[in-house]
């Protein structure tokens, strides 16, 4: 072989790979410094299914009409750069998914244990809808509602028919699963462990839902008196207040235990009502959960049976007696295991100037009080899709960009592997390709972009590994004199990084372009 010919070569191939330019590629903590921080904030919304609040619109849709619509919703979430939403998959003893042990929801078809049809399962779809737009999925489960008033008429595959020793009725119509019962409580546990085993979910959620709202009984005690009767007859000595609260302390813990045993990257969150009790702060009035739903909230997250914490502050600012940042910074000063702190907001309000501002000033006094990990949960979904003049503040306003949501650092904080990245030119891009292996450890990725000394970012979903990005790039301005004036920088560096499934950021490939 002529050694000259191959020497002649090599610019020859270099060229082909590169067009004119040349990259200089560095993989090292030491570099990683100069990038810019990237946004985090958790940003969720429910998406209620119950009454068919938020989706699907009614019952009877078709399987095609039903994905229709999430899709529709999903996209609109995804334009806000929201990166997460809370589905509620279990409504009342019923499933938006394809389950052994209970049947398929109401909500869906119009009747109890009626599959989609043609199949196909709402919750895997939704998952796999939410992971292509870079969201998480957390599915939100309600853990003693055996029947909802709108749920139909109790049909022959209900919980209430199954196990009529489970479950209570109510003055309103409800009917309640009785968290004493041992056989309730496992039977809720196993909902949760075999959704988190079968299904890619990234969190599971409750709320408020525990013993019931008295008003659901015509304010007359929950009637648990054969159980009561039990434990006092097998030598309990707990109160009756105690007692209840003690069956659902139990249950919250074999919950988070149980889900860590099966997948610890799954987050549990729990949103209770946003009062713990009166007087706490003491300029605080209001409805005692504690008291009322046997909800001791301040226990779970202070013993932190949880990774993140949603207490639905659902006041306005300014409301005195039930002050939003008042409760805010209370709930604060009880993140004793410092888990995350991403509080329920209300935007189901009237669409006007004031509530859309009130919103966007809840979300920057939660910025500014929780900084380390800032974050919320809207509720709901609806007026996000509905109003655009919402839509626009949020999108021009505090969701001007995409974020990632903060990393959990009581999980596996070890860094994801650094992808492999591969850059070609044409005379005015740059096409900049990524990939790694072990991909099923990758969420989403960030390109990092340097025009002349000042850097930006994208972020992209896990599907996304390519992307063009001009070598020059102008910025308009106006000069003393009034005239517009474009200034032009050049592109100089780029760097990717991978994103894991509990927001860890792997170092990244950077690329010095001469070009």
């Amino acid at each position: 072989m002529d050694i000259k010919k191959v020497i002649l070569a090599i610019p020859l191939i270099l060229i082909f790979l590169f067009g004119c330019g040349s990259v200089k590629i560095e993989n090292s903590e030491k570099v990683n410094q100069n990038l810019p921080k990237v946004e985090r904030e958790f940003r969720g919304t429910w998406i209620a299914t119950v009454a068919n609040i938020n989706w699907p619109s009614k019952k009877g849709l078709s399987s095609e009409e039903q994905k229709k619509e999430a899709i529709f919703i999903l996209d609109k979430l995804s334009a806000c750069n929201l990166n997460a939403v809370i589905f509620q998959a279990r409504p009342q003893c019923d499933a938006m998914y394809k389950s052994e042990l209970e049947p398929w929801s109401y909500f869906l078809s119009g009747k109890q244990g009626e599959a989609p049809e043609p199949f196909y399962d709402p919750l895997e779809f939704w998952i796999k809808e939410a992971h292509e737009r870079g969201m998480e999925l957390h599915v939100w489960l309600n853990p003693y509602r055996a029947h909802h008033i709108d749920g139909g008429e109790v049909s022959e595959y209900s919980i209430v028919k199954k196990h009529p020793d489970w479950v209570v009725n109510l003055k309103s119509g409800y009917w309640w699963l009785d968290p004493s019962n041992k056989e309730v409580q496992d039977h809720s546990l196993n909902v949760v462990l075999d959704i988190t085993k079968r299904y890619d979910v990234d969190g599971i959620h409750f709320d408020d839902y525990f013993y019931p709202y008295p008003s659901y009984n015509d304010d007359i005690d929950f009637p648990d008196e054969k159980s009561w009767n039990t434990y006092l007859t097998s030598g309990g000595k707990l109160n009756r207040s105690d007692w209840r609260r003690h069956n659902i302390n139990i249950f919250i813990e074999r919950v988070y235990n149980g889900i860590k045993n099966i997948k610890p990257h799954v987050k549990f969150g729990l949103s209770p009502f946003g009062i713990w009790r009166p007087g706490n702060p003491e300029s605080i009035e209001g409805f005692d959960q504690y008291e009322k739903l046997f909800a001791d909230a301040k226990l779970w997250i202070n013993k932190g049976w949880v990774d993140y914490w949603s207490p639905q502050i659902y006041w306005k600012i300014g409301t005195v007696k039930q002050s939003f940042p008042v409760i805010l910074g209370w709930w604060k000063n009880e993140n004793l295991k410092g888990r995350h702190y991403w509080p329920g907001i209300n935007i189901v309000r009237e669409n006007n100037d004031l509530n859309t501002q009130e919103a966007i000033n809840q979300i920057m006094i939660i910025r500014g009080m929780l900084p380390d990990s800032p974050g919320n949960i809207c509720w709901s979904a609806g007026p996000i899709l509905e109003f655009k003049e919402l839509f626009d503040a949020l999108i021009n306003g505090p969701y001007n960009r995409k974020a990632l949501i903060p990393a959990t650092n009581w999980f596996n904080n070890s860094k994801p592997a650094t992808p492999r990245v591969n850059i070609s030119f044409t005379d005015d891009t740059a096409n900049v390709n990524w990939n790694l292996e072990g991909m099923e450890n990758v969420f989403c990725w960030i390109l990092y972009f340097k025009y002349d000394g000042r850097w930006d970012y994208k972020i992209f979903s896990k599907e996304k590994k390519s992307y063009e990005i001009p070598l020059i790039s102008g910025i308009k301005f106006f000069n003393s004199d009034g005239n517009e004036v474009v200034r032009k920088y050049k592109l100089t560096e780029i760097a990717v990084s991978s994103v894991d499934r509990i927001s860890n950021e792997s170092v990244p490939s950077i690329l010095h372009i001469n070009k």
